[in-house]
């Protein structure tokens, strides 16, 4: 005798009742209909029975507020293991198309810290480059944030090109002396890659 029977018995039949609805009996008659269902969605047999579990759980929670009926119940179960199975597939879509976009790694947080680190150090080397004598920031920007070369520049600016150079070159002495080592290192690879 099951527990969910052994627990009820004891109504009469005029009392019948969902309680009176045998869990047991339920899952004998439909558990292998279902995992088949959803085996043919899912082609994953082992998450299918796990589909079909809890949509019996879902069922026997949500029991009173379906008709207790056979085809009512049937239909209940074969709903919410559909919806199921079907919300499990567009996850894994999703998850596919994440791994296909994004490779084959896990989402992690470096990217964010990396991202957080990367506007510090633009923070300070911006306050540096407004640091600068007028003259040497704004051909400083000119020439390594905005990519303009240096015959763009002279001519802008109505100087001669080696007076370009020449201010360009102090302005990365005076930045080296103000940004630390390593901040330094990182701007000169940084404009480096922007100029290639």
């Amino acid at each position: 005798m099951s527990i969910v029977k052994g627990i009820f018995t004891h109504k009469s039949e005029s009392d019948r009742s969902i309680e009176q609805i045998d869990l047991d009996v339920l899952f004998k008659e439909h558990y292998d209909r279902l995992v088949y269902f959803s085996f043919q969605l899912l082609k994953d047999k082992d998450h299918a029975e796990d589909i079909v579990q809890d949509a019996f759980i879902k069922y026997w929670n949500h029991r009173e507020t379906v008709m207790q009926d056979s085809i009512a119940i049937k239909n209940f179960l074969y709903s919410s293991v559909r919806n199921a199975s079907l919300n499990s597939i567009r996850h894994h879509k999703v998850v596919e198309g994440y791994i296909q976009y994004y490779g084959n790694t896990e989402p992690e947080e470096p990217p964010i810290i990396e991202a957080m680190i990367t506007a510090e150090a633009m923070a300070e080397i911006h306050a540096a480059l407004h640091a600068l004598p007028d003259n040497y920031r704004s051909i400083s920007i000119m020439g390594y944030f905005d990519g303009k070369k240096n015959q763009e520049i002279a001519d802008e600016l109505n100087m001669s090109i080696n007076t370009v150079k020449k201010q360009k070159q102090r302005a990365l002495e005076l930045l080296r002396v103000k940004l630390s080592p390593e901040l330094f290192t990182w701007f000169a690879l940084a404009v480096l890659t922007f100029k290639k």
